[in-house]
């Protein structure tokens, strides 16, 4: 696993292997990143269900300007320090998704960008999503990208993109107007 553009293009990333987690391949990284790429520069993203961190180095990569790293287990939370050791403005948290979410909401951090690919079988992105509404936790021009496998996804938020890579499904949503 390797970040695939940017300023950090080629670092080679470890986590292939933790448990519980599936990378996302580099071509749907690589199709994700270009849908964003006018979101990129100069933000502020979440990382939620982080795992090894691909999709929010890859982010700050791209001249975002920071990113927090949010996943429960503690192997993880091992691979992400190692993964983002010589790269600045990095915020890792080892914590639940719904404990984190909170935090940020009583620090009054919004995002541009939010990464939201928790394990498939786990469902947890509508649940996730209305954390994220009910905690204001997006900017005014921010959205959040999704990626599942057969979730139905109930959410308030417009769908401004969905795409489909075999049995992967990105949707990215944002606030209405």
């Amino acid at each position: 696993m390797r970040v695939i553009s940017g300023k950090y293009k080629g670092k080679k990333l470890d986590g292939f292997n933790i448990d519980g987690t599936r990378p996302t391949m580099d071509r749907v990284k690589e199709s994700l990143f270009g849908m964003i790429q006018g979101y990129l520069k100069d933000s502020v993203s979440l990382d939620l269900f982080a795992g090894s961190g691909a999709l929010g180095i890859e982010a700050l990569s791209e001249y975002g300007m920071k990113c927090y790293f949010v996943d429960a287990s503690i192997e993880a939370i091992k691979v992400l320090k190692k993964n983002t050791a010589s790269i600045e403005n990095v915020y890792i948290y080892h914590s639940d998704f719904r404990e984190a979410l909170l935090n940020f909401s009583k620090q009054k951090i919004k995002f541009n960008i939010i990464f939201l690919d928790p394990p498939y079988k786990m469902h947890l992105i509508s649940e996730a999503l209305d954390l994220i509404i009910k905690y204001d936790l997006l900017a005014s021009d921010g959205i959040v990208i999704c990626e599942a496998e057969d979730e139905v996804i109930k959410t308030n938020l417009l769908n401004i993109k969905s795409k489909k890579y075999g049995d992967t499904n990105i949707n990215i949503y944002k606030k209405e107007k």
